[in-house]
Formats: structure tokens, C-alpha cells, sequence
């Protein structure tokens, strides 16, 4: 029996072609749904969905690999400490309003935001401004409770590579806001 050599005189394409041109249909209407979801979504406001997503993926890359490595060094906790948590905790909160309200901080949201004013005890007020990326790394940026997560994730990481660094760390922070509220305190009983 002759066997048939392929040598492209046959008429349409053959099963891989099909299947390449199956995949591509597929992800063509794929991307129209989404894109049609996005806009539908955004109304008139130029929401940075794709950028948005784009931070996403690269927090779960970084904190993915951090997981990897962790599991492959044996660096998990048995269990974490009442006093580790609640250091954790507190400089969470304040190393997300440092990085997103503070005025020393205001050079790393610069390129990011517009200054609107001061917005009281060492803090200020700004507007996001640009699109796409831009715009999406200034509403993380001015955002401590979409911070809290990247911090608090972080302190995770500390915890599990350098638990002592992480420890003399936390307690600066947790220090800081306990002197924060002393001088709120301090600030109302002289008011």
C-alpha cells in the first residue's frame, strides 16, 4: 500500500490548521465578551480594568513564587504568634496610610496623582490622575486598604525569611502609631 505524502495540493486545511484556527476563534470572542463587559462596566468613567488585572496578576506572581520557595526551604510556620499577629496588624495599618496619605511618601505617588492639599497631621489630599497603568498604580497607591493587602502579604513573607528583621521592623511601626495617637491625645486634652 503507496502511503500519501502531504504535499500541500490537497484542497482546505488539514486538522491542525482547523484546530489553530478553532483557538483563534475562540480567544477573538473571548476578547470581544470582554471587552464588551468592560465597557459596559466603565459606563462614561475610563476605568483601568486591563492595568487593574495587570496588578493582580504581578501580586499573586510575586507572592506565588515567595509561597514556592517557602514550601521548598521549610520555612512555613507550625503556628503564628498572638503577639506576631497583632504586631503584624498594627504596622499593616500604618505602613499602608504612610505609603498612601503621608506627605514624605509624596514623591513615590507623584507621578501618580495631582496635590489637592494638606489633609491634616502630616498627610494629604490627592487625585488620581492619567489612565491605564498610570491610573491603576495611583488608586493603589492612594489606597490604604488596597495596600493593607500588598503590606500585610509582605509582612508574611518577613515573617517566614527573616522573622527577626520583620519582628524589630513591625515593632517600629507599631510603635509609631502608638505615639501617633499619644499626640492626637495629647493634641485634643490642650484643644
Amino acid at each position: 500500500m503507496a502511503s500519501r505524502i502531504n504535499d500541500g495540493s490537497h484542497n482546505g486545511p488539514g486538522p491542525v490548521e482547523r484546530v489553530a484556527e478553532q483557538v483563534e476563534e475562540a480567544v477573538e470572542s473571548v476578547a470581544e465578551k470582554a471587552e464588551h463587559e468592560a465597557e459596559e462596566y466603565r459606563g462614561p468613567e475610563p476605568r483601568p480594568l486591563g492595568p487593574l488585572l495587570g496588578i493582580m496578576g504581578t501580586y499573586l506572581a510575586l507572592f506565588g513564587i515567595a509561597a514556592v520557595v517557602a514550601t521548598r526551604r521549610g520555612r512555613w510556620p507550625k503556628r503564628l504568634r498572638a503577639d506576631d499577629f497583632a504586631l503584624g496588624v498594627v504596622a499593616t495599618h500604618r505602613v499602608s496610610m504612610i505609603i498612601a496619605r503621608e506627605t514624605v511618601t509624596s514623591p513615590l505617588r507623584a507621578p501618580f496623582t495631582k496635590f489637592e492639599g494638606p489633609a491634616g497631621e502630616g498627610q494629604l489630599k490627592e487625585q488620581v490622575r492619567g489612565t491605564g497603568w498610570r491610573k491603576a498604580v495611583g488608586e493603589l497607591l492612594t489606597c490604604p486598604f488596597c495596600l493593607a493587602q500588598w503590606v500585610a502579604t509582605t509582612w508574611a513573607v518577613g515573617f517566614m525569611f527573616f522573622p527577626r528583621a520583620t519582628r524589630m521592623a513591625a515593632t517600629v511601626f507599631t510603635t509609631v502609631t502608638a505615639a501617633d495617637w499619644l499626640h492626637r491625645l495629647d493634641s485634643k486634652m490642650k484643644g
